[in-house]
């Protein structure tokens, strides 16, 4: 009995020996009256002594536990605040806004709340299954790997321009962006080779849109350019001076895009252009834009256009080099470099790689979606959609639209109106960062996937990205990766900064779209597919099937959702031949641009 009772004075006092203890572990009262009972009943010779012994063991226990605890949530408010620190710095970098459109102070703007739960729900789901979506490979590789680069070739027996004689000059300034003058450079090689001509080096014209003063030297390597072409057609650098003094208007040398139709055909350059060539020794192109249509054409004249696109037009080294960097900066690790990335990066790709690496290199380099997320001012106010901002956000698209697109102002007072539902159901209206956000959750990926993001002007700013970066914090940009004084030799030079947005894209283990008829989403699936080897997933979702499918968004389940968005995305990738008028800068799987073994 005696050593029951000191057993049990031992086992209750611990408790017992400090009330306040017994109230902070039990949390009532009636504990306390309890552990008091005990006390009364163990008092004996040890109870003083231990009672100083575990007074003393319990406050340091307590003060420990506090201060781990303290540190423990000061770790959590520190990456709390720097974590909302980081989204609020790419939230603002990646959302420079039009200076005529003002988004500061604007809630979010969101039209698919219901959907947006579930896709975080699942994505949640997926993180702690450590599931790996399937889009990270492409589905059809085998079938696309036969598909080989061959463009480099010789095409024609004898360079244009110096069979028999030259008919004489085609001088042609392109309009438009990066992406728009690229095609039309290699139009004009292939327009020279039509019509026999020499072709001047080509010129860019200033736009206000772009308000940038680049020219052909300051994008493309001309002595690369000059040597690769110099077997398919005469090239020069400048118009012979006994054309210069002449005016061009006046002797009818002048052709703009109003005298020749879009897509125009070879037998529209043989009777309107040549005749012109061959009576005054030169002729002007000028806003020579998407003038030349893709069938029917000669097969040597593709091979042209293929050759010009995908081998002789290389950006010049302070792109390569800015470039190689920022997909160094994408992967963080080493990663072994591609066919796309030695193609566009040339030499630097390989200046970025050491002879051997590290012996505590282990982890792998950082897998990136590359997005072109359209949705510019001018794109959304052209299409006439809704998008879910309201009253306010009709009238600043309204405003834009008379300011900057009178001609379609004056063609909508005379049409009948058609809806935004409508518009939106066909297939016409551009997709909002919340509906590409959806769409990559649809397809599994993860939401710590490392998404860099092409251009950085999203009309609507954080209002718009809200719901995207609630999915994708991890989301980058060449502004978010490069130091201002890496881009400051960019800053003003829009194309330029377009060409790092391009090596960023084309390069990326996938690639993913919102509008499939961008000159730059065309450009980069096209050297996908070229330099790609099978190894280079696209992603282009069908915008009217989307729709279809986004109109459901409130009974919709997120099963249902993912299938849909996954059968959309695949039938999108399957591997096809060209097929009659399609662009052979998008789609260049043709005997004209590709071989196949």
């Amino acid at each position: 009995m005696k050593d029951y009772q000191t057993r049990s004075c031992s086992e209750g006092g611990f408790a017992g020996n400090d009330p306040s203890l017994g109230r902070r572990l039990s949390g009532g009262e009636r504990q306390n009256d309890i552990h008091a009972a005990k006390i009364g009943s163990c008092k004996g010779a040890y109870v003083g002594k231990r009672h100083t012994w575990f007074s003393k063991h319990v406050r340091s226990v307590a003060t420990m536990l506090a201060f781990v605890g303290f540190l423990f949530m000061l770790d959590s408010l520190m990456v709390s605040v720097f974590d909302s620190m980081s989204l609020g710095k790419n939230i603002s970098t990646l959302t420079k806004s039009n200076d005529n459109h003002k988004e500061e102070g604007k809630p979010p703007v969101q039209m698919y709340g219901r959907l947006l739960s579930l896709a975080s729900g699942a994505l949640a789901e997926k993180e702690l299954e450590q599931q790996e979506t399937r889009f990270w490979k492409q589905p059809y590789a085998t079938k696309a790997s036969v598909w080989k680069p061959c463009a480099d070739k010789k095409v024609l027996e004898y360079p244009a321009g110096r069979l028999g004689k030259s008919n004489g000059y085609i001088v042609v300034s392109a309009n438009g962006g990066l992406n728009q003058q690229r095609v039309a450079i290699c139009n004009a090689v292939a327009v020279a080779a039509l019509l026999n001509a020499t072709l001047v080096l080509p010129t860019f014209l200033y736009s206000n849109v772009w308000k940038d003063p680049s020219q052909f030297g300051d994008i493309y390597q001309e002595r690369h350019f000059l040597d690769m072409m110099k077997e398919e057609v005469d090239i020069v650098k400048e118009l012979p001076s006994r054309f210069q003094s002449l005016d061009t208007e006046a002797i009818g040398s002048l052709i703009t895009d109003s005298d020749l139709p879009k897509e125009a055909t070879p037998h529209d350059y043989l009777e309107k252009v040549l005749p012109i060539l061959i009576r005054n020794g030169f002729v002007h192109l000028l806003g020579f834009g998407n003038r030349l249509g893709f069938d029917p054409m000669p097969a040597q004249i593709q091979k042209l256009r293929c050759k010009c696109n995908f081998h002789a037009l290389k950006f010049v080294p302070k792109i390569q080099k800015v470039g190689a960097l920022l997909r160094q900066r994408i992967r963080k690790y080493e990663a072994e470099p591609t066919t796309l990335d030695k193609q566009l990066l040339g030499d630097y790709i390989s200046s970025n790689i050491p002879s051997k690496k590290p012996s505590n290199a282990t982890k792998p380099p950082v897998k990136y979606l590359a997005l072109h997320l359209r949705f510019e001012i001018d794109m959304i106010a052209y299409s006439l959609c809704d998008f879910g901002g309201g009253t306010i956000e009709k009238q600043e698209l309204q405003a834009y639209r008379e300011s900057h697109f009178p001609l379609l102002i004056k063609r909508l007072r005379k049409s009948k109106p058609v809806s935004t539902e409508e518009l939106r159901k066909t297939g016409k209206c551009p997709l909002t960062p919340e509906e590409a956000a959806l769409v990559l959750a649809g397809l599994g990926f993860k939401t710590g996937t490392h998404i860099y993001l092409a251009g950085s002007q999203v009309y609507g700013g954080n209002s718009r990205m809200h719901s995207f970066i609630g999915l994708y914090p991890n989301l980058i940009t060449k502004e978010t990766l490069l130091t201002p004084t890496e881009l400051a030799p960019f800053r003003n030079f829009s194309s330029q900064m377009a060409a790092l947005d391009l090596i960023a894209c084309a390069t990326a283990d996938v690639f993913a779209m919102t509008d499939s008829g961008s000159q730059l989403a065309s450009l980069v699936s096209g050297f996908r597919s070229y330099y790609g080897g099978g190894n280079a997933p696209t992603l282009r979702p069908n915008k009217k099937r989307l729709a279809a499918i986004l109109y459901e968004n409130s009974t919709i389940e997120w099963n249902g959702f993912e299938e849909r968005v996954r059968r959309m995305i695949e039938e999108g990738q399957r591997v096809r031949t060209r097929r009659s008028g399609r662009s052979v800068y998008r789609q260049p799987r043709s005997p004209e641009c590709m071989c196949r073994l």
